[in-house]
């Protein structure tokens, strides 16, 4: 089954701004999809369309087979939403700020609070549950806004740079709850300038610029296409120059590592075996750049 089936979508602001120019974009149940794209290229316009918060000018949008447009109440229901944006009291308390949250879906208060419960102690804030929001560090406010929009139990959340501004051990722990959702059966849509993180959670991916779908597919064939990679190797017995090896492109950092490009086809245990045979040792070695990343800047450039 489909988890969202968008044809046409298209949004037109009245000072004649088109946000979005007629994509298409399905999302299958059960998966865990990057949508990316840099700032202003229409990702939060197409949320706030799926998350019935702005009025398309266009097209259609379905969410488990549900028309947003004669079923809204009812496709509400499906979606949880993480936005970018703190948009809770700041002087409420973070138990009651879920717990409020359960009664727009009209979930019984002993349920709610069950629910809460396992929530915020999965995301390590229960023992926060009396303190005001305002008590919170950036990186709980974001794992509170989490808590609250799983309280009913959507079948597909949308996150929406969910772990920005955060610390790096609070974004790994999220990652871990994010992937262990998404296990437990829950389609994820992710938005994210931590590019990273769609390489490392993500199954399949979206690239939107200028209100436009330019690359619709999955992780692992979008980084085939990547031309090269740059790779730092840590070596051992390394003394004055290294010679040179046909058609591969080796630099010399210092007495300890090398950079390394390696084109697409190329052989990295060649380079390794050429090394050994000039008496070099490779330690380590290491991913310098986020393949991701420079392929999505490449896109949009090509663009």
């Amino acid at each position: 089954m489909q988890a969202l089936s968008i044809s046409g979508l298209k949004k037109t602001y009245k000072n004649n701004t088109s946000a979005l120019q007629g994509i298409d974009l399905t999302v299958n149940e059960g998966d865990f999809f990057a949508l990316l794209g840099p700032n202003g290229a229409g990702k939060s316009t197409a949320i706030g369309i799926i998350s019935c918060l702005v009025n398309k000018t266009g097209g259609s949008v379905k969410i488990f087979e549900h028309d947003i447009d004669t079923e809204n109440d009812k496709t509400k229901t499906f979606v949880g939403l993480v936005p970018q944006e703190f948009n809770f009291s700041v002087f409420e308390r973070v138990l009651d700020i879920v717990i409020n949250q359960a009664g727009y879906y009209g979930i019984p208060r002993d349920i709610a609070l069950e629910r809460a419960e396992y929530y915020l102690t999965r995301l390590d804030l229960w023992h926060k549950r009396s303190e005001p929001s305002r008590a919170l560090s950036g990186g709980m406010k974001r794992k509170l806004m989490i808590a609250r929009a799983l309280i009913h139990r959507p079948k597909l959340l949308i996150l929406d740079e969910p772990t920005a501004g955060v610390d790096v051990e609070t974004r790994r722990q999220m990652w871990d709850f994010m992937t262990e959702l998404n296990e437990g059966g829950t389609t994820i849509i992710l938005t994210t300038h931590y590019l990273e993180e769609a390489e490392k959670l993500c199954k399949n991916v979206a690239i939107i610029n200028k209100g436009k779908i330019i690359e619709n597919t999955s992780i692992k064939k979008l980084l085939a296409k990547f031309e090269k990679e740059v790779f730092i190797f840590f070596v051992s017995g390394m003394a004055g120059s290294i010679k040179p090896l046909s058609s591969y492109n080796i630099e010399k950092l210092d007495d300890m590592s090398l950079k390394v490009e390696l084109s697409k086809g190329q052989n990295i245990s060649e380079i390794v075996d050429h090394l050994r045979h000039e008496g070099i040792i490779v330690e380590t070695m290491k991913n310098r750049s986020n393949k991701l990343e420079e392929l999505f800047i490449n896109l949009v450039n090509r663009q």
